[in-house]
């Protein structure tokens, strides 16, 4: 379970970046300067309700590999609804804001399913590696190429803005602000995906630098 952990605290650390990457973008583009009064507080909050949601998908991962394997088909459901939980707490603190906010499962879920899925399984092949010093960056490496590595941070990141472009359509905006609303969706998930790939690449290459040795005197 102390991979699992780490790899969730590996998870958080790259969602938060995203995040904070993705808010000083928008500072600089408009409309979206106009909005980010009103999305802003929602995008730090929605990040944590991420982390809480990929830490769920990832320790599931581990008490199976510690278990027996389940077909996707029996666990999807379960991370369904328990993400369903997730959300709602994630209601309850964007209630404290002059913000309204609806979640639309019809949109999102299909979109949540194939990140979950991606995640489920990169999960549970790291933390099945057989790697000489059980680490979670041997882990990684013996399982993934650094060129792999960095093609499916994308990939998660890509689907991470999908899912926030159907939450942004939500947000209540001020009324000069409302004909602009599927605008400003787009944009925001245009300004994620240039986000996503600098950043995808920039953390894969960090976690496959060779480490230095050190040498004591």
């Amino acid at each position: 379970m102390k991979r699992a952990h780490s790899l969730a605290r590996l998870n958080g650390r790259i969602l938060h970046v995203f995040s904070q990457r993705t808010t000083t973008a928008l500072r600089s583009a408009l409309p979206l300067r106009l909005a980010l009064p009103h999305l802003e507080p929602v995008l730090a909050l929605n990040v944590t309700k991420e982390v809480s949601k990929d830490t769920l998908v990832i320790v599931r991962a581990r008490e199976l590999t510690a278990d027996y394997p389940s077909a996707w088909t029996d666990v999807l459901p379960q991370l369904l609804q328990a993400t369903k939980e997730i959300d709602r707490m994630f209601l309850a603190r964007v209630g404290t804001f002059p913000v309204g906010i609806v979640i639309r499962y019809e949109e999102i879920a299909p979109i949540r399913a194939r990140r979950m899925k991606l995640l489920y399984d990169a999960a549970l092949k790291i933390l099945t590696a057989r790697d000489g010093d059980r680490r979670l960056r041997g882990a990684m490496q013996a399982t993934f190429s650094r060129e792999e590595f960095g093609v499916l941070l994308h990939e998660l990141f890509r689907l991470y803005a999908e899912e926030t472009r159907s939450l942004s359509r939500s947000v209540r905006l001020p009324r000069l602000l409302v004909p602009l609303r599927e605008f400003i969706a787009q944009e925001l998930f245009n300004v994620m995906l240039r986000v996503a790939r600098p950043l995808a690449h920039e953390i894969a290459a960090a976690a496959y630098r060779p480490e230095v040795p050190v040498v004591h005197k």
